[in-house]
């Protein structure tokens, strides 16, 4: 599959504008991800940018999510390994197992606590945002609290060091900040 029919199968199924920004900032640091660790680039991109697919179809229901993205993602053949991860991704209990699987766990919150970062700032922008701001709020539980600490903190099982991490990732979000809007 094609990123850009990827992109429109996403803008298809969900409608919340928000929603589709959170999930091309999982792709752009899917991508960077893919690109330090010498993978395939677009293969992680999708992975990144499908995840979320399903959520207005399960209307909430957690226990369906992840499950439901990667089935849709499957319909649209995107490899078994982008399926796994999206798969992975969700809290149904499916274990990580490849790279591309811890990534995309990894990945999917540490977008949240970055644009929550840029939120607070008087410009609301990513290029004013320092990797060491979002490193200090990260201490903070009450700070973007829907960004899953324990989950970003995972970036240790792909071989980067939270700030690291938090480095890489940021650069990705600042590299489309014009489509997130930030």
């Amino acid at each position: 599959m094609e990123r850009e029919q990827a992109l429109a199968a996403v803008k298809e199924k969900i409608s919340n504008p928000n929603l589709i920004k959170h999930m091309l900032a999982t792709e752009a640091v899917m991508r960077a991800l893919a690109e330090r660790f010498g993978q395939v680039i677009d293969e992680w991109g999708l992975a990144g940018l499908l995840h979320d697919i399903d959520l207005d179809e399960c209307k909430g229901d957690m226990s369906v999510h992840g499950r439901l993205s990667a089935e849709m993602a499957r319909e649209m053949d995107v490899s078994d390994e982008v399926c796994h991860a999206i798969l992975c991704h969700g809290l149904l209990g499916e274990p990580c197992i490849s790279l591309m699987d811890k990534a995309l766990y990894c990945a999917d919150p540490v977008t949240g606590l970055i644009t929550a970062g840029a939120l607070i700032r008087p410009e609301k922008k990513l290029s004013v945002v320092e990797a060491k701001s979002i490193l200090k709020r990260f201490k903070e539980k009450s700070f973007a609290a829907g960004a899953n600490r324990e989950q970003i903190a995972k970036c240790s099982e792909i071989g980067l060091t939270l700030e690291e991490f938090i480095t890489l990732s940021l650069k990705a979000m600042q590299g489309i900040s014009d489509d997130l809007g930030l």
